[in-house]
């Protein structure tokens, strides 16, 4: 049942429901039937829960940090469609002049260019590394957060950005090293250990340490373990911290 519509044609009752599941508008007073078959502006399919509810959903790409303008802007395209009819040169240059002003907006200032180059180096950093997406987006994030209180300023975008993949992969608990993350980005591990530093000191992010046992698993996969051989690990772990 839902609020109420309109007023009964019978009774002039106002308390007129509509019920979603035999499709149809009632009176609650006399009980007539007002308008029936009515049409279900919700969609067609029924999800059970959120994964299926994001997979089956078409109202365009969910928000996302990673991209500098968070995914809602648009793009003019400078591909003809095939069925498209042949434009005249004053159209073409229309166009042409569209599609400039267009990039423009889109990178307007200094902050947005800077923004939009260290996004790219995240994505970079992260697709060599083979990490999660929600780690990218913490990633993304933390640069965000760096660059609002003007810590980018003096220093280097990919430093920077190294060291919001650290952070990011040290807050969600994922095993990735200083030097791996120096091997992908063309810097130097004292660089990324420096900017890594100075960010938890401006930011004040709290930072868990990484476990021996956030390893294993890494280390299981890589070899091709099975998984008695990931357990018994486990616990050896286990055993050695425990007599520390």
């Amino acid at each position: 049942m839902s609020r109420s519509l309109g007023r009964c044609p019978e009774c002039g009752s106002g308390k007129l429901v509509k019920d979603y599941e035999s499709a149809d508008i009632a009176c609650m007073h006399c009980g007539l039937v007002v308008a029936d078959r009515l049409e279900d502006p919700g969609p067609e399919w029924r999800a059970f829960n959120d994964e299926q509810k994001a997979k089956r959903t078409r109202v365009g790409a969910p928000l996302t940090f990673a991209i500098h303008d968070k995914g809602l802007s648009t793009l003019i395209d400078w591909r003809g469609l095939p069925h498209a009819r042949k434009v005249s040169p004053d159209q073409a240059a229309q166009i042409y002049n569209l599609r400039k002003w267009q990039r423009r907006v889109r990178l307007s200032d200094a902050t947005e260019r800077n923004l939009a180059f260290a996004l790219a180096e995240l994505s970079k950093i992260s697709t060599s590394l083979n990490i999660p997406k929600h780690i990218l987006e913490t990633a993304s994030v933390i640069y965000r957060r760096a660059l609002k209180k003007r810590l980018i300023r003096g220093r280097s975008i990919q430093g920077i950005a190294a060291a919001s993949i650290y952070m990011a992969c040290r807050q969600c608990g994922v095993a990735r090293t200083l030097d791996e993350i120096s091997e992908v980005s063309l810097l130097t591990r004292k660089d990324i250990g420096r900017s890594y530093r100075f960010m938890i000191k401006e930011l004040g992010e709290f930072v868990p340490s990484i476990t021996p046992i956030q390893y294993v698993s890494r280390f299981s996969n890589q070899l091709a373990l099975q998984g008695r051989t990931e357990n018994i690990a486990h616990s050896i772990v286990k055993m050695a911290t425990e007599l520390r």
